[in-house]
């Protein structure tokens, strides 16, 4: 296994971003010295990753300090016991079920779909995978359930979680008061101040949230902060990691914890219409939601799977958060992915308004399915995702995350290409309630003041 520093594993410090050129120059450069390796076999779905932990044979694996070495091979461990246990499977299932919700719709927008009829009379069916429904309103309950009931198989008692836009630090609250166990949020002090509520909810849930003033004060900041603590507690303490990044095996159990979403989209899709979705689309920043989708359909190759990253002030300024379009391979917490980072391999601070995309990397797997061509990857802006936040409202009565507004958004470009029918399920994988307040910082008109 690979060891390095604890730097390595949290980020290197940062500094300012080179112009887009030189970054697509030196991504471009990478690739190729990358693909001049011998190339791997294209595995199926449950062959993923390889022993080492790795996506084709390139992203992915394990970057981190000897003291984890042991904590993730026994993580590695329980979690391959409780896929075989199906004891631990029924409990799983049986809380999806009636603490969870689950199964989540799979709605018909017709609305939204109407808006995007074309002069000929022709229009794409858009249908929802409603997430937001979950308890805790997102998708990020169906890993914190999971992890919790392994953490409760390897005798652990404290658990820690880092959270970007507080869902994931509201779900990990959530099951450690019913699970009894002590909970620990690290958030970046920015993001405490456009996630309030959800701040209140995880301490009203019994969580300590502490802030993370270094850096950006943002999600990449409270990963280093969580990754430090569990190095410094490894016995004692379980760390919840929140997406499909990180060292193995967290890419491959939480996305198995996900990947819930896409088997229920299967199933549902054969019963609504006798076939498989078209075209997925979700948001992603480290790609969980995402994952969780596409996962099922990856050897469909007649499905179109499309990602949706945040491309905040435009990805021809250093505002952006637009790993897959301009990231090139590093490592970053502990993992070998693609990154946000300057020509000296130092991470560049990312934007979005999005707390929850405000990342400057990304799932391995997520840069492996990039890298064969199975999977394509955009960016949209703050201002389109604030329009797709208001017009989905209005549309359909749904407030979606801000996250899910950038997949929103970008149906403003896919519909006008694609053939009369098709159809398209797009990933509602959080609810917006807890973004209205920052919302109405950019939306004033809606909140009683001056229209722009």
């Amino acid at each position: 296994m690979q060891a390095v520093s604890s730097t390595c594993l949290a980020g290197a410090p940062v500094r300012q971003a080179p112009r887009q050129q030189r970054r697509q120059q030196q991504r471009l450069q990478q690739r190729v010295a990358c693909t001049m390796a011998p190339e791997a076999p294209r595995l199926g779905k449950e062959q993923r990753p390889d022993s080492t932990g790795r996506f084709g044979g390139m992203f992915g694996g394990r970057y981190v300090p000897e003291t984890l070495i042991v904590a993730l091979d026994e993580l590695t461990a329980a979690y391959r016991e409780a896929q075989n246990d199906p004891a631990f499977k029924a409990e799983l299932d049986g809380l999806l079920k009636d603490y969870v919700g689950r199964a989540s719709p799979l709605y018909h927008a017709d609305r939204l779909s109407e808006h995007f009829r074309r002069p000929d009379g022709s229009r794409p069916e858009i249908y929802l995978k409603r997430e937001d429904l979950n308890h805790t309103g997102a998708h990020k309950i169906n890993n914190s359930l999971g992890q919790a009931l392994l953490c409760k198989r390897m005798g652990k008692k404290r658990i820690i979680a880092e959270t970007g836009a507080g869902q994931h630090g509201v779900a990990t609250a959530t099951v450690c008061a019913k699970a009894g166990l002590e909970c620990i949020v690290y958030m970046g002090e920015k993001d405490m101040e456009r996630q309030a509520l959800n701040v209140f909810r995880m301490r009203l849930l019994g969580a300590e949230v502490r802030p993370v003033t270094s850096g950006t004060r943002t999600l990449k900041d409270a990963t280093s902060e969580a990754i430090r603590d569990w190095v410094t507690n490894v016995e004692t303490t379980h760390y919840i990691l929140g997406s499909v990044a990180g060292p193995h095996p967290f890419p491959m159990m939480v996305r198995d914890f996900h990947a819930v979403i896409g088997k229920e989209t299967r199933a549902q899709a054969l019963e609504k219409w006798g076939g498989k979705p078209d075209i997925l689309v979700a948001c992603v920043g480290g790609g969980s939601n995402a994952m969780g989708l596409f996962h099922e359909f990856v050897e469909d190759e007649d499905v179109r799977l499309i990602g949706v990253e945040a491309g905040g002030h435009g990805v021809d300024t250093p505002m952006h958060a637009a790993t897959m379009t301009l990231g090139t391979p590093g490592v970053l917490h502990g993992s070998y992915s693609l990154l946000i980072q300057d020509e000296e391999g130092q991470v560049v601070d990312p934007h979005s308004i999005s707390a929850g995309l405000d990342y400057p990397g990304v799932g391995p797997e997520h840069s492996f399915l990039q890298e064969i061509g199975r999977a394509e990857y955009h960016a949209v802006t703050d201002d389109d995702a604030l329009d797709a936040f208001q017009l989905v409202s209005r549309l359909e009565g749904i407030i979606p995350a801000l996250e899910t507004s950038h997949a929103f958004a970008y149906l403003e470009k896919l519909c006008p290409t694609v053939p009369d029918g098709t159809r398209i399920v797009l990933n509602c994988s959080g609810r917006g309630d807890k973004d209205v307040t920052n919302a109405a910082n950019y939306l004033p008109h809606l909140a009683g003041g001056p229209k722009p």
